[in-house]
């Protein structure tokens, strides 16, 4: 989980850390004694920044599918709620006032405490005794009318698709990349970046830009990877909008 800053401040040292190394290497191993290798080194700097291209952008795509998976399973989420929150409008009065109550208190959890649990690397748990309770409530229905049935019919399957969600929202909330992907994708970086500065250029300054914006790209990637890695912690997360929408709804 890294802040805003803490991504600056990655950025600032890699890309000193880069220049250090070319302008350490162009001393130790003068560029002019390195072009007679160009050649040998070109061909492996190809495969190996081709190769690597391919996991960074595979690492990426992963990382922002799951993220937007989580984004999309939080809005459903808050979705049901609300049509639990409508549906209780059918059922009879004592387990309707209830459960309308439990609904509005539902999204004050997660608002409140879930999200900043979350945030923490913690299991919410207000919100899971309320769910429960709303079961209880939707247990306790004796329906009398036909219109009763089907609102407890409905009011059962928007209740599941609600538990559902949390749960897998929960999940979502401790998935992280496996520390095996990290080391390849730093590993991978780190030899790219070094071979890249390799190379005996005769103009000094457009190889040290080459290798500053080689630099720069991969490690924009792999912090991006990193923010979005935890969809639920850091300075980019999922938002608790749709719960909001679902609040101000509820109490309208």
């Amino acid at each position: 989980m890294l802040t805003l800053i803490q991504n600056i401040v990655i950025l600032i040292v890699t890309m000193t850390c880069s220049m250090l190394f070319l302008a350490l290497l162009n001393r130790i191993w003068p560029r002019e004694r390195r072009t007679v290798h160009n050649d040998l080194i070109g061909w492996q700097l190809g495969i190996l920044g081709t190769t690597y291209a391919v996991i960074l952008g595979f690492m990426l795509y992963t990382v922002w599918t799951n993220f937007g998976e989580a984004n999309l399973n939080a809005d459903l989420e808050a979705n049901s709620l609300r049509n639990v929150y409508h549906i209780a409008e059918g059922l009879p009065t004592p387990q309707r006032i209830l459960l309308e109550q439990q609904a509005r208190d539902y999204a004050d959890a997660v608002i409140n405490h879930d999200w900043p649990e979350m945030f923490q690397s913690k299991l919410p748990e207000e919100s899971h005794l309320l769910n429960r309770d709303m079961w209880k409530t939707l247990m306790s229905v004796k329906a009398a009318t036909p219109s009763e049935l089907i609102a407890e019919d409905h009011a059962l399957t928007e209740l599941s698709a609600l538990t559902e969600h949390r749960r897998t929202r929960l999940l979502q909330s401790v998935y992280r990349l496996p520390t095996i992907f990290w080391g390849v994708l730093l590993v991978g970086g780190l030899v790219t970046v070094l071979s890249a500065s390799l190379f005996g250029s005769a103009n000094r300054a457009l190889h040290a830009v080459q290798v500053f914006c080689f630099t720069l790209l991969i490690t924009l990637v792999l912090l991006a990877i990193a923010d979005v890695n935890l969809p639920f912690r850091g300075w980019v997360h999922v938002s608790h909008f749709a719960f909001l929408r679902a609040q101000q709804n509820m109490n309208d």
